[in-house]
């Protein structure tokens, strides 16, 4: 186990997750930002990336899984991002359906942030949001996160314009003073 929630915990992702992440990565609706649902190819191809990202950086997206049934229901943890010349460490999450609008994707968010800065000492966190994505904006201000710019991401083709949030442990720190 990474860190643990009121109603959560979160782990490593392993080979025998493929199918729970299936039922995330291959819904459309979860997927809009995307422009796609992912083919199997695809999911292990991200799971083979989660799995590297462990080996060289030590975290990753983990598994979300729900205490009360251990059911994998999401994927929520830290990343490196390309942003403007500099890698920068991302809070990134993605449930399944069934498990929007209930709290989850923010606790597991603030998990998060705060194995960022307790754990990982980083000095400031950023969530990289599609402009079209509301519920994902909503998760990062209730992060404590404020949105800082603007940046295009090019995937699959398609130019696809994101906001840029973040928040720093001094701001965190003087939030809580």
């Amino acid at each position: 186990m990474i860190l643990e929630t009121e109603r959560l915990y979160l782990r490593e992702l392993c080979p025998t997750d493929f199918s729970a992440l299936c039922k995330i990565l291959q819904d459309k609706d979860v997927m809009y930002a995307y422009e796609h649902a992912f083919s199997d190819a695809e999911v292990t191809a991200w799971l083979r990336n989660q799995l590297r990202r462990y080996r060289e950086n030590g975290f990753g997206l983990w598994a979300v899984i729900l205490k009360e049934n251990a059911e994998l229901i999401g994927q929520c943890g830290l990343t490196l991002q390309p942003v403007l010349q500099e890698n920068v460490l991302e809070i990134g999450y993605l449930f399944q359906k069934a498990y929007w609008h209930k709290g989850y994707a923010t606790e597991a968010a603030a998990g998060c942030k705060k194995y960022a800065f307790e754990t990982l000492h980083a000095e400031e966190v950023y969530s990289i949001i599609r402009e079209n994505n509301y519920p994902s904006q909503r998760v990062a201000e209730r992060n404590g996160m404020t949105a800082k710019g603007r940046l295009i991401k090019h995937y699959y083709g398609m130019d696809m314009p994101h906001i840029l949030y973040s928040v720093s442990r001094k701001g965190v720190a003087e939030n809580e003073a």
